[in-house]
Parts: C-alpha cells; structure tokens; sequence
C-alpha cells in the first residue's frame, strides 16, 4: 500500500475492521478522510466519527454499523476508483450509477466531496473517489 494515498489506507482499514466485527477502527485524519467519514455517516454506512489525538499524529475513530444479531457488516464492497497513478473524472453527464442508485460514488467536486446523487443535483462533476455498496 503507498503511503501517500490516504483513501485507499482507510478503504482498506474499513474493509478489514468490518470483517474482523469490530465496532470502532482508527484512521489517519486528512481533510480528504474526514470529508469521506462525513459523507459515509450522512449515508448510514457508520455510526458516526471523531477526531483524536493531537496535531501530528491526529486519527479519527470511526463508529462501524451491522445488520441484525448475525452483525452482518453494511459494507458489502468498498472500491478506490481514481487513483495516484491513474485519476478517473467525470462530467455531470458521466457520473456513475453504483447497483442503479443502491450503492454511491464518492466524487470529489469543487464544492467539496459528496455522493453522486448530490454532484449529479448540483450539476457539477469531479474526481471519483471510490464506490461504497
């Protein structure tokens, strides 16, 4: 994993605490992971988020969800689209559908990152991030 690409790091720590069942996993605090914890909370893929420690060595814990007794994760699949070595974009036009609207895209827009339901309302496109589903 390259130690520069923060979103893939917490992807993969996100996938590997679901499937361990853990209820709360840490992940390095960037601008961009905090702004991914909030759309994934407004979603209702986590139970919430916060910052922790101090200024060099900040993390945000990060509240995971399940479903029933079984605690089955809510994350089926979580999928880094753009990437350092290989950017994806897409205009308004071109924003993905994940699962016919089930699952969301993450873009990164000029109005900040949001899901593509909310780029595609505002009629702005940007960099897709990941696929949550």
């Amino acid at each position: 994993m390259a130690a520069n690409d923060t979103i893939s790091d917490m992807l993969t720590r996100l996938r590997n605490a679901s499937m361990a069942k853990h209820d709360v996993t840490e992940i390095p605090s960037t601008k961009m992971t905090r702004s991914i914890a909030k759309v994934l909370m407004e979603e209702g893929f986590i139970s919430g988020y916060e910052e922790t420690g101090e200024a060099p060595k900040k993390m945000i814990s990060v509240g995971l969800k399940y479903k029933g007794k079984t605690r089955i994760s809510i994350f089926t699949k979580l999928k880094r689209v753009s990437r350092p070595g290989l950017r994806v974009y897409a205009n308004t036009k071109d924003l993905p559908r994940v699962l016919g609207g089930i699952g969301i895209a993450i873009i990164s827009t000029s109005h900040g990152v949001m899901t593509d339901r909310e780029a595609r309302k505002a009629g702005i496109g940007g960099e897709v991030l990941c696929y949550v589903y």
